[in-house]
């Protein structure tokens, strides 16, 4: 009987831990849009093991889907993600200190590498490993309420590898400034130094996500995978090289049925366009030509009294 208590016990404390586990993030899927929400706004969406390991199996599940064509990451509650979880970090050992930031850090470079493009939407503030995760993203869409910060020098705790993408994304003076100021810049600050792609006001902010997931949805998942890469595989070479490197790729683009379907269309549309512009020119030139009989008949009935 006891024995059966305890299994009863250890069963119970199991499916606690899976349930609390997989309601650290809400997946949703539709019209080739993964949205997936830090749903954990009472410890303000810390990047914790859990919380990584959680992410990290949402983000990566089914990018090979022809039909995914991009992801969306949120959040609920007043914070995006505060980023690394010290209560967590503080008690662990060295070893496993470290597997936790190699596991954070993994995550955000994979951002990178995914077929697709990744959004982030953030509707508060994105502090630490939360700015860093903004800033992995290839497009950030914020609320003029939002903020962002890597304060952890604060507390003692520099931020080192959020400064890795943040200063990838910002200035050199600026990401200077927030990494040894720790100040907060504002959704404007944001947007002005590169940090955020869009800003929209809160109540406008879903208007603004599917405007932005609109004009990449009509486009080729083939033709962005292939121009994502090449973007970021540019970055940190000479420019010889990367130019070297987007000729080919521009070739290779050429290959792509997507891409001859696409040309085509363009061409066809464009003659479409070109045939009323031609009526229009013809319609504009006969009225600027009455216009002109009309002003030369009009001055000479002047002069004649």
């Amino acid at each position: 009987m006891a024995l059966f208590t305890k299994l009863k016990v250890w069963k119970t404390l199991l499916t606690r831990t899976c349930s609390t586990q997989s309601e650290l993030t809400l997946v949703t899927k539709q019209n080739g849009v993964k949205r997936i929400v830090l749903n954990n706004p009472k410890k303000r969406n810390a990047l914790s093991s859990a919380m990584l390991q959680k992410l990290n199996d949402d983000i990566f599940e089914g990018v090979d889907d022809i039909n995914l064509r991009c992801i969306v990451l949120e959040s609920k509650g007043p914070v995006f993600s505060s980023g690394h979880d010290l209560k967590e970090i503080r008690q662990l050992d060295s070893k496993k200190q470290e597997e936790i930031f190699t596991k954070s850090s993994s995550l955000m470079v994979g951002l990178r590498h995914l077929p697709v493009p990744v959004i982030a939407v953030v509707n508060g503030l994105a502090t630490a490993a939360g700015c860093q995760l903004v800033a992995s993203c290839d497009i950030t869409i914020a609320s003029s309420k939002s903020q962002f910060s890597t304060p952890g020098a604060s507390v003692g705790l520099f931020c080192s590898t959020p400064g890795v993408a943040v200063s990838r994304n910002v200035p050199l003076k600026m990401a200077s400034y927030m990494l040894l100021t720790g100040n907060n810049l504002n959704a404007n600050e944001a947007l002005q130094c590169g940090l955020v792609s869009k800003i929209a006001e809160e109540h406008e902010l879903d208007v603004e996500v599917e405007k932005v997931l609109n004009s990449l949805l009509c486009k080729s998942r083939s033709v962005l995978a292939l121009g994502k890469k090449l973007f970021y595989d540019q970055l940190d070479k000479s420019i010889e090289e990367a130019y070297r490197m987007a000729t080919n790729t521009m070739v290779e683009n050429l290959k792509f049925e997507d891409t001859k379907e696409g040309i085509s269309a363009f061409f066809e549309k464009l003659s479409s366009y070109l045939q009323p512009t031609t009526k229009c020119y013809s319609q504009a030139k006969e009225h600027y030509e009455l216009f002109c009989t009309k002003l030369i008949g009009t001055l000479c009935f002047s002069n004649m009294n």
